[in-house]
């Protein structure tokens, strides 16, 4: 059986690394689950031995064959090319707790100027003996900061039903050495709805460059030496249910 797509899920936790969109546009069945995703990357001519600037564009759908209620999607563990890196220093960091209740204006009020990328989500919340309910958000993508080793991001959505309510997505980015992967980034989704919210579909976009110590930089950046970019990625849901697949991105190397 061919296992489930999931990459840049986690609400944007693909857009959290520089992956570059190496969604397929295929849809994948794991028994009555379906899952569609798309994306991409610009340039796709990069350079052969440094890294340059990329915007990275995700999209993604989730249902149930038979019209169910989806499960709710509770990690997503990526590992990404090592010929792509993520890097904010210099980028003005926000907080876990300036996000937590917060409507969508508010989280950008509250943690203005350290926005990274943006998008929209759509959740179905059904709750027993009920009809599913759509709820419709923006997505914020705002950068959590450099500590220890690790990149933090924090993917902020508002929901009005059943009551008002911020999802605060975190996501934790990493350097690993493992053959081709040289960045792991894990994305916990907390519980929607009291657990009775789930993920149908995503958007998002991330495209910032800014200017530290005079030096214009990029949030994402990649390099071409051999022609793809390439990832790795397990979902983890939770019925239980965990897949893993593999992503292969065609670019063009130049120099």
């Amino acid at each position: 059986m061919r296992r489930y797509l999931m990459i840049v899920m986690a609400m944007g936790a693909l857009l959290s690394v520089s992956v570059a969109g190496l969604a397929t546009g295929d849809t994948v069945k794991v028994g009555n689950l379906e899952f569609t995703a798309d994306g991409g990357f610009s340039p796709k001519t990069l350079p052969k031995k440094t890294l340059a600037p990329i915007a990275l564009s995700a999209t993604g759908k989730i249902k149930m064959a038979d019209g169910s209620h989806p499960p709710a999607l509770k990690e997503v563990l990526l590992e990404t090319d090592k010929n792509g890196a993520i890097d904010v220093k210099g980028y003005p960091a926000c907080t876990s707790g300036k996000l937590q209740s917060q409507t969508t204006p508010a989280a950008e009020k509250a943690c203005k100027g350290t926005l990274i990328g943006t998008g929209t989500t759509n959740v179905e919340i059904e709750f027993p003996d009920s009809k599913p309910v759509p709820v419709s958000s923006k997505l914020l993508v705002f950068n959590g900061g450099f500590k220890g080793g690790t990149t933090t991001l924090f993917i902020h959505a508002y929901i009005t039903v059943p009551v008002p309510a911020a999802i605060v997505t975190t996501v934790k980015i990493k350097k690993i050495n493992k053959g081709r992967y040289g960045l792991l980034s894990v994305a916990s989704i907390p519980k929607i709805a009291g657990g009775s919210g789930s993920v149908t579909s995503f958007s998002l976009k991330v495209d910032k460059k800014f200017t530290y110590k005079g030096k214009k930089k990029s949030v994402l950046t990649a390099k071409c030496p051999d022609g793809k970019l390439q990832a790795n990625a397990t979902a983890i849901f939770a019925d239980g249910t965990r897949a893993s697949q593999d992503f292969v991105k065609a670019c063009t190397g130049k120099g």
